[in-house]
């Protein structure tokens, strides 16, 4: 059986890592016995969407993910532009390689691109991480997730929430597999190697600012991520931020901000950059690694960001989060749920209040059903039952 692989950006890399790991384990003689006998060659082709090597290559060696059998290049550019350029261009691997499964995985514009393609091409699709749902059509990520899971044939759900999303919707129960989440794969496998590093060199190794820097104390610093458009883009909403991250976050406890190009270019188109630098309790960083993200979230007393994937992170290490996006896709991560997260959108009284109550949390961990390492055995294991 023959699986192509599509991924694009860095979302994507720390859920097809256990994925690829999976298939070797299913084609080891061992393992395949118990199951149909069919070895699986997969090919991994990755868009190029994100082309720094900062954001995509450090990300593909520390997860222990191969070379991508076939780079498309894609690039940056408008939504339109990925997913028309990537859907040109991986016509051309389909006609040529002719597998019999796509797998795509998130929710970005590759997992878009790729699904739809390889519906025109007949060929069976595969959505990992299927059924997320923020109910904003203003998220191009929306978008994409609805779109893909109209067009798959096996949708992978990473909670209970998901399917109820997609029997709202009218998809069949033959078309969906409750497997878990596959980010969780990842974490733990990689939760040890993370911990064994040291918060000072990872502010060293990746400080943009040559400047002296006190390390921060476990459990006592504040990490942030930003980089949605909602947030970033317009200066009477992401001046507002920074201020209340300088004056109040700062005032409380050292924060460490790996920043992200879009909100780095913003801060220096509304004038903020220079402001925010000199602020001494404020630690900017280069985008990190996998591991080093992982081991900051670990360490910190509370972790700002409009990610999804680290809303999932903090409710498995229990780390108080606030969520700045007025809705989640992932609401099994809200405290509502069970999990870590409280939505605080973008309004400064909503995060100050939020904040002033998150700071005085102590952890608490969680663990939604299946999230438990092993989703992407249970996808390989689908995929076989299925068959060609």
């Amino acid at each position: 059986m023959k699986i192509i692989s599509l991924v694009g950006a860095r979302p994507n890399f720390m859920k097809i890592a256990p994925f690829i790991k999976a298939i070797d384990k299913y084609n080891s003689s061992e393992f395949r016995v118990q199951g149909s006998g069919l070895t699986i060659n997969h090919i991994l082709v990755h868009t190029g969407q994100h082309y720094d090597d900062r954001m995509s290559r450090a990300f593909f060696e520390a997860l222990g993910i191969p070379d991508a059998d076939i780079n498309l290049g894609i690039g940056s550019g408008s939504h339109a532009e990925q997913v028309g350029n990537t859907m040109i261009a991986f016509e051309k691997v389909l006609k040529q390689e002719k597998p019999d499964w796509v797998v795509v995985v998130g929710d970005v514009n590759a997992t878009l691109a790729g699904s739809v393609t390889a519906k025109k091409e007949h060929i069976k699709c595969a959505h990992i991480e299927a059924g997320l749902r923020s109910g904003d059509m203003k998220m191009p990520e929306e978008v994409n997730r609805l779109i893909t899971d109209r067009l798959s044939d096996l949708l992978f759900t990473p909670d209970r929430i998901s399917n109820e999303n997609l029997h709202k919707e009218g998809v069949v129960e033959s078309r969906i597999r409750f497997v878990g989440n596959i980010m969780i794969d990842t974490l733990e496998a990689n939760r040890e190697k993370a911990a064994q590093l040291k918060l000072n060199d990872i502010i060293t190794d990746n400080l943009l600012f040559n400047r002296d820097f006190k390390t921060p104390e476990e459990n006592n610093f504040a990490v942030l991520t930003l980089h949605r458009p909602s947030n970033v883009d317009h200066k009477d909403i992401f001046e507002p931020i920074v201020d209340f991250l300088m004056h109040e976050v700062g005032k409380d406890m050292p924060l460490i901000w790996p920043v992200h190009p879009r909100a780095r270019k913003q801060l220096e188109l509304f004038g903020l950059w220079e402001k925010l630098e000199k602020h001494e309790n404020v630690i900017f960083l280069h985008p990190v690694g996998y591991h080093q993200m992982l081991r900051m979230n670990m360490g910190a007393r509370l972790l700002l960001t409009d990610s999804g994937g680290l809303q999932e992170e903090c409710t498995i290490l229990g780390t108080p989060c606030l969520t700045l996006r007025w809705n989640t896709e992932r609401p099994v991560t809200l405290r509502e749920h069970g999990g870590a997260s409280v939505l605080v959108g973008n309004n400064i009284e909503r995060l100050r209040k939020e904040y002033n109550y998150t700071k005085h949390l102590d952890r608490n961990p969680v663990r939604p059903e299946l999230w438990d390492g092993y989703t992407a055995d249970r996808i390989v294991e689908e995929l076989v039952k299925f068959g060609k």
